[in-house]
């Protein structure tokens, strides 16, 4: 596990635990297919960024400086990279913080209004180490945390295993389900995700021989945020579909639980909350770090004050939204937006420079370049559903 598990860690959020849980809860193990084929596009968009990263050294953001020459149009991408992922992860990260405060207080006898600060000190002093290795080997504990206690979970609450088999292998969209089959891609094939994978592997490795220790990563820690998402769709669907539950949070799940399972369900379920929360709340400030640092020309070196501002800045606003309970509704409609844009224009611009003839031998197969347009197909599809729900369409 390397750099990849960044990326498990990072779209195993707070929100992906609510949304996931809602699946099941509301559709059984009918969507369980939706997750298993946006595993399947984040390992091809994650595996072009990695050999993005590792082929030429340099991140997403840096390629896409690189390869904008006009000023205009690099302007307009700048700004729009600044809208969907700075601005959009500086309100994500009041959820995630508190979706780690919610399982922290399950947990922990500790007054709530100080655990975002604690959250957020925590976090800070991860990615102030400047150090690549241990801000990996900690989202790897973390990921290995989530996973045990999510598992752990689905297991306590014994699944019908023909039902989950055929959700997982027979695509069905049942009746009002559509809008959560793009909500469980959504949340899966993240548009950040692809400039932190492709700095992270261009600090991890520097040679196009080491491409092969970066596929491995992607087929062992992407399947494993994936199987984390399904056991969270299944505990839903096998504790509460077809059920009168209202699930407004991941922590409502946990205490909806506790009278058919036991405390230890709760127990499971608030220290995969917890993991869940502090993962993002590490991934998304580094994210908008890689991102911003690279379309600007900043050095992404991780000791280096710019990228440490921006970061840093990101934590602060997350810290601030989780203490004082705030519902910027407004802003969140902006981002939404603005990260539906983001998405289809990311994976086209990953497909394109994955096929530019810089990278030689390294560039994209055909059977690569057919994926990739499918998967730019689908981002397409939900980039427009996200426009669509932020304008107040659906």
């Amino acid at each position: 596990m390397g750099p990849a598990a960044l990326v498990a860690a990072a779209f195993i959020g707070p929100g992906t635990v609510v949304t996931a849980s809602l699946a099941g809860a509301n559709f059984g193990y009918a969507l369980l297919w939706a997750l298993v084929f946006s595993v399947l596009a984040t390992m091809i968009l994650q595996e072009m960024a990695a050999r993005l990263g590792v082929v030429t050294g340099k991140g997403l953001g840096e390629n896409i400086r690189a390869a904008i020459a006009h000023p205009g149009l690099r302007w307009l991408v700048v700004s729009l990279i600044f809208a969907a992922v700075i601005i959009g992860n500086s309100v994500y990260q009041g959820g995630n913080i508190s979706g780690a405060r919610m399982g922290l207080a399950d947990l922990l006898p500790i007054d709530g209004q100080w655990i975002p600060l604690i959250l957020g000190v925590l976090a800070a002093i991860v990615l102030w180490q400047g150090s690549y290795k241990v801000i990996e080997n900690v989202l790897i504990g973390l990921v290995l945390l989530m996973s045990l206690a999510f598992l752990a979970t689905f297991i306590l609450t014994e699944p019908n295993w023909g039902d989950l088999f055929s959700g997982l292998l027979v695509p069905s969209i049942p009746s009002g389900s559509l809008l959560m089959v793009v909500a469980l891609i959504g949340t899966t094939v993240v548009p950040y995700n692809l400039f932190l994978h492709s700095s992270s592997c261009a600090q991890k490795w520097h040679s196009p021989e080491d491409l092969q220790q970066a596929r491995q990563d992607i087929y062992v820690s992407i399947p494993l945020g994936g199987l984390i998402s399904m056991a969270i769709v299944a505990t839903a669907a096998s504790a509460f579909f077809g059920q009168a539950i209202n699930i407004e949070s991941a922590a409502d799940l946990g205490k909806a639980m506790t009278p058919l399972f036991g405390d230890g369900a709760t127990l499971f379920m608030a220290t995969g909350l917890f993991a869940a929360g502090l993962s993002s709340s590490l991934t998304a400030p580094l994210a908008s770090a890689y991102a911003l640092s690279g379309v600007l020309g900043y050095s992404n070196n991780l000791q280096d004050k710019k990228f440490r501002a921006i970061w840093l800045s990101i934590l602060s606003v997350g810290v601030i939204i989780a203490s004082l309970g705030l519902k910027p509704i407004e802003v969140i409609l902006f981002a939404q937006v603005a990260n539906g844009l983001l998405l289809p224009v990311m994976a086209l611009f990953l497909v394109w420079v994955c096929n530019h003839r810089d990278l030689g031998e390294y560039r994209n197969s055909l059977r690569q370049n057919i994926l990739g347009s499918i998967v730019c197909a689908v981002a397409i599809g939900l980039g427009g559903r996200s426009i669509a729900a932020g304008l107040g369409w659906l």
